[in-house]
């Protein structure tokens, strides 16, 4: 059975930190995504990660503060958001694939992060 589990979402003050985690299980996955949405707005792309890593991609407005990983022994995969900003402030999704480009095919439930200015 396909799990997608995140976790690791909270509250946090401008410029903090936070890890977010995804347990992705049940099958094999090449591609691994984050995607978040706020109020009011479409989900948007944050990043993915592609098979051992080698394939990264971030979208430009948290490039440079945000940095994803993948631990493929425990099928997890991690978003580090560091400088956190207001705007940042979103329910984070985790999306697995298990080709390298397309939709996704599982998604999570999301974790909320809210960072306070």
């Amino acid at each position: 059975q396909v799990q997608v589990e995140e976790s690791g979402g909270g509250l946090v003050k401008a410029g903090g930190s936070l890890r977010l985690s995804c347990a992705a299980s049940g099958r094999t996955f090449r591609t691994l995504g984050w995607f978040r949405q706020a109020p009011g707005k479409e989900r948007e792309f944050i990043a993915r990660i592609t098979g051992g890593g080698g394939g990264i991609s971030y979208a430009d407005s948290v490039k440079g503060r945000f940095t994803i990983s993948r631990d493929n022994a425990k099928d997890t995969v991690y978003l580090q958001m560091n400088s956190l900003k207001p705007e940042d402030t979103a329910v984070y999704y985790c999306a697995a694939r298990i080709g390298t480009t397309g939709f996704y095919d599982y998604w999570g439930q999301g974790t909320q992060v809210t960072v306070s200015s």
